[in-house]
């Protein structure tokens, strides 16, 4: 419950305030002429109710089609690296160990991949998250390019044009791949288009200063009726109606670092840990643990 309080923040500690205030005045004789009718204030409350509840539907849509899209960015990671690891032949005049670092160079590309659309979507810098799954020349490249997703996969399309070259895979296998890392890129303008395109500004403000109404209007309405426990039942009200219109707000921009966004790193960490593992690696991190109870 606190934590739930605690959410709402300072908007409910003013209403609070204002709720005593306005019975304290009611008290005092001060009020008596802007006493409201609850009627038409419950009728407001009611189109205000579906109001927020048709924004925060959207909201949500939004907040789950973004967590859908990284979905299918950890199944498509995931058969990138089975596709690198089982199909590509062992040609006769390959060197020892070659194809194996091939492989690991491709499936690092991917790892590399995720960590960097996860800060590309934060707006965070990638080096740290990516230097372990590239060389310092491949950072060096990175540091100029305006958006390094792009440019990893742009890698990853080369190195498998390379391998058709060689021999090392098929026509057939290579479409294949194409149409994994294809999928790739849609999800990245799918997110890309959920981060750069904000929800329309009515959708924010109006909501919002509707409930900031109701929220002035309410203790006038029951102040007659209910006296000194007006601000216990208008701050319940209230307290509904701000932390509706608080986590409509929220769910808008599922990218940006907070609590209430999709949990990328924990995400990035899965995809991390099956690569590396499909690599037949041991050495692995471990996966994202909860911080206060917040999967991040």
């Amino acid at each position: 419950m606190l934590l739930t309080v605690r959410y709402i923040g300072w908007p409910l500690v003013v209403l609070l305030i204002y709720d005593i205030g306005i019975v304290a005045a009611y008290k005092a004789g001060y009020l008596h002429w802007a006493a409201l009718n609850m009627i038409p204030v419950s009728l407001l409350g009611s189109v205000i109710s579906i109001l927020v509840a048709f924004r925060n539907t959207t909201s949500y849509a939004r907040w789950w089609e973004a967590r859908t899209l990284w979905g299918t960015i950890v199944n498509n990671s995931r058969s990138w690296a089975r596709q690198i690891t089982t199909t590509i032949r062992r040609p006769t005049n390959a060197h020892p160990g070659e194809i194996e670092a091939i492989q690991q160079k491709m499936v690092y590309y991917q790892i590399a991949w995720t960590h960097a659309l996860r800060q590309h979507l934060r707006k965070l810098e990638p080096w740290n998250e990516i230097e372990d799954f590239l060389s310092p020349e491949e950072i060096a490249r990175l540091r100029g390019e305006k958006n390094v997703p792009v440019a990893i996969q742009q890698w990853q399309s080369t190195a498998l044009n390379d391998l058709l070259d060689r021999g090392w895979i098929d026509a057939m296998q290579w479409r294949a791949l194409d149409e994994t890392l294809n999928d790739l890129v849609d999800a990245q303008g799918g997110a890309e288009r959920i981060k750069n395109t904000p929800m329309p500004r009515q959708y924010d403000y109006l909501p919002q200063l509707c409930v900031q109404i109701f929220c002035i209007l309410l203790p006038l309405a029951m102040g007659a009726s209910m006296g000194w426990f007006t601000p216990l039942g208008s701050a319940l009200v209230g307290f509904i109606f701000l932390a509706l219109d608080k986590i409509g707000r929220d769910l808008e921009a599922p990218f940006d670092n907070t609590i209430n966004d999709i949990p990328l790193t924990s995400i990035c960490r899965v995809i991390e840990i099956n690569l590396r593992q499909m690599l037949g690696e041991t050495q692995l991190s471990s996966p994202t643990v909860p911080v206060n109870d917040i999967l991040w």
